[in-house]
């Protein structure tokens, strides 16, 4: 008899037996001889497999329905707060990306293509010089100078940053084609020949609505719990004890000359679209003589919205309300800080003059604070 059969007969054992057989688990792969009755166990086997897999493919189930289902418990982000994260996420996708990525992305973006320079359009937040953490444009120039030939192996043609931007500025970004072309480029700054303009958003609203701004600026360090350095104004005339005039002081040998030249083209909301034009190019320039000078630092200027901290800058209410955004969300914010537009003159006579449009956040803020850039033919 199997062993099928002998489980099928318990009562055929002996009295003493039946005790220690009713302890013993049946088996559930017994092996079945000719002519034997199915095992029933096996069957129970089988549906309990198929349970076990149809519990699986419900929690699968249930486990994508919950990660496509919308958290209740998260709160509503606004449509701009939405947008300085897609911007912060594209930066940081910019600076990290693999150098032949930028590139593509730097040679869709030309403005310009001429036989001594090239002009594209420098994205937010991405260096322009060489930094070890980031890709910068400078590293990428190679590249992008054969995509411009066509990718011909013999190419001996090179593109040159000069007159450069700041990381955090965008708009257009002047290239020169050989060492001879950045020379001359940089005689022609030196002599007030190449005019830049650009397009800020400040804080506040700058009076008198246009004028020039010369005062030099130094390097200081601030003290405190956070020692760091920041570009300061060091002006050559103070306020008399009596209040009534201005004081010649000495000027400091490590100052540098700087002049802004500034027009504000629109106001509303408490804050404005101003054109600025610098006639030098102190670091941060724009940035100290609209902060510390006209008391209307630029709208994402985290460093030189306050003196004596580093801080995310500080909004007013009215403004907040305006940009749909609360205070501890402003750290996101980027420095509306864009180079506008190009003229510089070149051998055949003719001057090159770019425009380059503005970058989707900042289009953005201007109509949120109904803000109205001026027409084409009235941008002088």
């Amino acid at each position: 008899m199997n062993s099928c059969s002998r489980v099928a007969c318990k009562g055929d054992w002996p009295s003493g037996l039946n005790t220690l057989f009713s302890r013993i688990k049946p088996r559930t792969n017994c092996r079945r001889g000719p002519g034997a009755a199915p095992c029933h166990s096996r069957g129970r086997a089988t549906a309990a497999g198929e349970k076990h897999r149809r519990t699986a493919i419900d929690l699968a189930r249930k486990v994508r329905q919950e990660r496509a289902a919308p958290t209740a418990a998260e709160a509503p982000v606004s449509g701009q707060q939405r947008r300085v994260m897609e911007l912060k996420r594209f930066s940081l996708q910019l600076q990290n990306v693999h150098p032949n990525v930028l590139a593509k992305h730097l040679h869709r973006s030309v403005l310009y293509q001429g036989k001594d320079v090239v002009v594209i359009n420098k994205p937010h937040g991405v260096p322009v010089r060489d930094d070890s953490k980031v890709t910068s444009i400078s590293s990428v120039l190679p590249v992008l100078s054969k995509m411009m030939d066509g990718m011909k192996i013999k190419s001996d043609s090179q593109l040159l940053p000069c007159l450069g931007l700041e990381k955090e500025t965008t708009g257009v970004l002047l290239l020169a084609r050989s060492e001879e072309a950045v020379e001359h480029i940089l005689n022609l700054h030196r002599s007030n020949q190449v005019e830049r303009k650009y397009w800020v958003i400040t804080v506040g609203v700058p009076v008198p609505s246009e004028g020039v701004i010369d005062i030099p600026i130094i390097e200081r360090e601030v003290t405190g719990p956070r020692p760091h350095y920041k570009m300061a104004l060091s002006p050559l005339f103070r306020m008399n004890a009596a209040g009534d005039g201005v004081t010649k002081v000495r000027g400091h040998r490590q100052a540098h000359p700087a002049v802004t030249k500034y027009r504000v083209l629109d106001s509303s909301s408490g804050c404005s679209l101003v054109e600025l034009q610098p006639f030098t190019g102190v670091k941060h320039q724009m940035r100290v003589h609209m902060a510390f000078a006209l008391a209307c630092p630029i709208l994402g200027d985290h460093k030189y919205s306050h003196w004596s901290k580093l801080a995310p800058q500080k909004l007013p209410e009215r403004v907040l309300g305006k940009l749909g955004l609360e205070q501890s969300n402003i750290r996101y914010l980027p420095l509306h800080l864009h180079a506008r537009q190009l003229t510089l003159p070149e051998a055949s006579q003719i001057d090159i003059n770019v425009s380059c449009p503005l970058p989707k956040y900042f289009t953005h803020t201007l109509k949120r604070l109904h803000l109205n850039p001026p027409d084409e033919k009235d941008d002088k």
